[in-house]
């Protein structure tokens, strides 16, 4: 499973971004002291998840993690967070940089296809 470098830094700044995103849509979405808890604690926990449910002997990753789940669990998860980061940033208002990211998305699973393979066989 080759991933081109520039996929795998891809791949990291959309995670980064969908924490992002998914914060801003916790801000956006309510008032008061709710607005502070979820735009904190919605980008926590799925940093959370992120680290802690892996496939066993993943090559993207360390391959240990407290919580080993099947490929398609993993890939779900995967899509659930940066998807719901690309709607994030469109339900703060921010629709064009929802519709980038989504479309960055795409093209990173595009080139990551063996990988996606893979997940779906564990």
């Amino acid at each position: 499973m080759g991933n081109a470098w520039w996929n795998l830094i891809l791949r990291f700044l959309l995670e980064l971004t969908a924490l992002l995103g998914v914060g801003m849509a916790g801000w956006n979405l309510s008032d008061g002291r709710l607005r502070w808890i979820l735009a904190l604690g919605l980008p926590l926990v799925a940093a959370v998840l992120w680290g802690t449910l892996a496939v066993p002997d993943d090559p993207s990753r360390s391959g240990r993690a407290p919580v080993l789940v099947p490929g398609a669990v993993r890939l779900v998860l995967e899509l659930i967070i940066l998807f719901g980061g690309a709607a994030g940033f469109h339900a703060a208002g921010h629709t064009t940089t929802g519709i980038v990211m989504a479309l960055l998305i795409a093209v990173s699973y595009a080139f990551s296809l063996d990988r996606l393979a893979w997940l779906l066989k564990q």
